[in-house]
């Protein structure tokens, strides 16, 4: 994990437990997420129409990694809610191809030791509305504006090439919260949207616990599928998610 991901997690840990000194007229809820993460399949060629195709999982050996996630809600009337989530992640493996590589500008003979790390941290500020509820459920929709920050990269044998992207995704977004045996519920949170440039989905189905009416703690699993297809870049992956985590609500 990199430095910049332990000082994210360091102060959105510090923030949960300042929010309860902050006076505000709505409701705060800080979610944090972590556990392992590891790649399905992920299937890239850089550039899109030239470059040589090649399966990462396939190719390389990927352990699975931990991960973090912080979300931030603020609720301002009764429904309507603002977020901001944070969700760094970075895949690394090691391993050779046993055809030539063309990747990124550069030719990697067949048989060459590389490393692979394929790095997507999003950032995204939600508005949520909940048109729904009842005693013991509730379902919000909302739209989402992701900034996605991409690298795919191989090194060895003293070459390395990369291909960044830096770009902005719209997203359709869907909460659902069911207390079937309070203090136990189920969640669904979900964000996705798909277009002839690509598609994206974020879904995540978990278990819950209401310690009490500040604190609930959740286990489950989240599934993060997507990519594009143009000239530059073709790459389509899925990442499994197994989350732990825990909200608090001021």
């Amino acid at each position: 994990m990199r430095l910049n991901n332990v000082r994210s997690l360091i102060l959105f840990w510090n923030l949960l437990f300042c929010i309860p000194t902050i006076s505000w007229a709505g409701t705060w809820e800080g979610d944090l997420e972590t556990g392992q993460v590891n790649s399905g399949y992920n299937v890239v060629r850089i550039p899109g129409k030239t470059g040589t195709q090649i399966s990462l999982p396939d190719t390389f050996t990927f352990r699975p990694e931990t991960f973090f996630r912080f979300r931030l809600f603020y609720t301002f009337s009764e429904d309507h809610a603002l977020g901001a989530l944070v969700a760094p992640l970075s895949l690394h493996g090691e391993g050779e191809s046993s055809e030539a590589v063309d990747f990124a500008g550069q030719l990697f003979p067949a048989h060459t030791r590389l490393k692979a790390l394929y790095r997507f941290d999003s950032y995204r500020l939600t508005y949520r509305y909940r048109f729904w509820y009842e005693q013991n459920a509730n379902v919000h929709i909302g739209l989402t504006a992701k900034i996605r920050d991409a690298e795919i990269s191989l090194e060895g044998n003293g070459i390395k090439a990369q291909k960044t992207n830096v770009g902005f995704v719209p997203l359709l977004y869907l909460r659902a919260d069911w207390n079937f045996a309070h203090p136990w519920g189920l969640l669904l949170d979900a964000e996705a949207l798909a277009a002839p440039q690509g598609r994206a989905e974020d879904v995540l189905l978990a278990v819950t616990y209401q310690a009490d009416e500040h604190w609930r703690f959740k286990l489950g699993y989240r599934f993060v599928e997507g990519g594009g297809d143009n000239a530059e870049v073709y790459s389509f992956a899925a990442i499994h998610y197994g989350v732990v985590g825990v909200t608090a609500i001021y």
